[in-house]
């Protein structure tokens, strides 16, 4: 059963699951370029690995969270533009997003098997050997786990560029639907 809202606004677990994704893949991507310039052993490069690995289990978590809300309870909005052409497009790229996050969360998972190390969240409940990944594959599942986290940023670089055109430019509702109480114009 879906619903749909004149409200002006997300609800507020949909906004509270948007911003998180958002933040814990910033993390993730810049918890890899700072370690990947780091010396190969140190101490502050094996946390940044560790963090980066828990980081990944949680973006697992969030996107589970937000398929299962999206799909039972999540506040539809009718669109902010009148323009279908723009309704579409923002429909395929949250559509995009969301495969690519969790082929992201897939392909981090298989690498990390395929690595044979440690694997666990935040210390707790190591799962190394809960799926056996051949090593040989190491190399492919790193690589596309690599160009996928470049696509991500891409994409949610150009998701919040068009939300901001159509804040200032469009002078639609769409970013404040996001973000409650938002006073610039």
């Amino acid at each position: 059963m879906r619903q749909t809202s004149t409200s002006s606004h997300y609800d507020r677990l949909s906004i509270t699951l948007h911003w998180l994704t958002a933040l814990d893949v910033i993390f993730l991507f810049a918890s890899f370029q700072v370690w990947s310039r780091l010396e190969r052993g140190t101490p502050l490069r094996h946390s940044l690995q560790s963090w980066h690995i828990s980081f990944g289990i949680l973006l697992a978590v969030l996107m589970i969270a937000r398929i299962v809300w999206r799909v039972s309870k999540g506040r539809r909005l009718p669109p902010a533009t009148p323009s279908r052409a723009l309704h579409i497009g923002a429909k395929a790229v949250h559509g995009l997003l969301y495969l690519m996050l969790i082929a992201q969360v897939v392909l981090g998972f298989l690498f990390r098997w395929a690595q044979g190390e440690e694997f666990a969240f935040f210390g707790f409940g190591d799962m190394s050997d809960l799926i056996y990944v051949d090593g040989s594959l190491r190399h492919l599942l790193g690589t596309l786990h690599y160009y996928n986290a470049w696509g991500i940023i891409v994409l949610a670089g150009g998701h919040a560029l068009v939300a901001l055109f159509h804040h200032y430019a469009l002078k639609d509702p769409t970013l404040r639907r996001m973000i409650p109480g938002l006073k610039i114009r």
